[in-house]
């Protein structure tokens, strides 16, 4: 039984291309996987909290060291990471906002990245904990960059997230780019035929 872990990024609900191609992706992948599981956290409705002077402190600390203080800045770290840990295969759906993460979502990476616990410094250099499991992300964004053209240059969200999951040990990442949106609100391409293509590539991308 395979587990799935879908973060939701977009604060557009059901509006939201990326959580549209992402709900695709989940009933193919629970197709392709009967009996599988699908757990949901909705970054957008349930905003993770910023890394504080507590969280530091807590995550810096010997765990006999904790305060109550530590204990509750960390707890949705704890959640997170735990969710992250007892999945197989992790979503992420998500806009791009200014050639970037939203907010949100690099919150959300700043609870998951934990010394001690998803990646360990070594003699060796930083060694990621998370091990064998794929990680796919969707990322919707107006305009277009794709690999090999001048838009390319613009895209921040792509290597940031390739080399933060890599450094905690999710190597084994796949990105499906849905760009060109804004093409749908200048009235160039329909929403459906725009739509298309990616609703394709997620079914597949679910099946693998």
């Amino acid at each position: 039984m395979a587990n799935l872990l879908k973060i939701d990024v977009s604060p557009r609900g059901d509006a939201s291309y990326s959580r549209q191609l992402g709900e695709t992706f989940s009933a193919g992948f629970q197709a392709a996987h009967p009996g599988s599981t699908v757990v949901a956290r909705d970054l957008a409705k349930n905003q993770p909290t910023f890394v504080d002077v507590q969280w530091i402190g807590g995550a810096f600390s010997p765990p006999d060291q904790l305060t109550d203080a530590h204990k509750a800045a960390l707890k949705l770290s704890d959640e997170i990471i735990a969710e992250v840990k007892a999945a197989d295969h992790i979503l992420i759906t998500t806009p791009m906002y200014n050639f970037q993460v939203p907010a949100v979502l690099k919150a959300w990476i700043d609870h998951l990245v934990r010394v001690g616990v998803t990646v360990n410094y070594t003699a060796n250099g930083p060694e990621g904990q998370l091990h064998g499991k794929k990680v796919t992300v969707i990322v919707a964004s107006a305009g277009e960059y794709l690999a090999g053209t001048s838009g390319a240059a613009y895209d921040l969200l792509t290597p940031y997230l390739k080399h933060i999951f890599g450094f905690i040990g999710l190597t084994d990442v796949t990105f499906l780019g849905a760009g060109g949106a804004s093409g749908i609100q200048y009235g160039k391409i329909s929403e459906e035929d725009w739509k298309k293509p990616y609703v394709e590539k997620a079914t597949e991308l679910a099946k693998a």
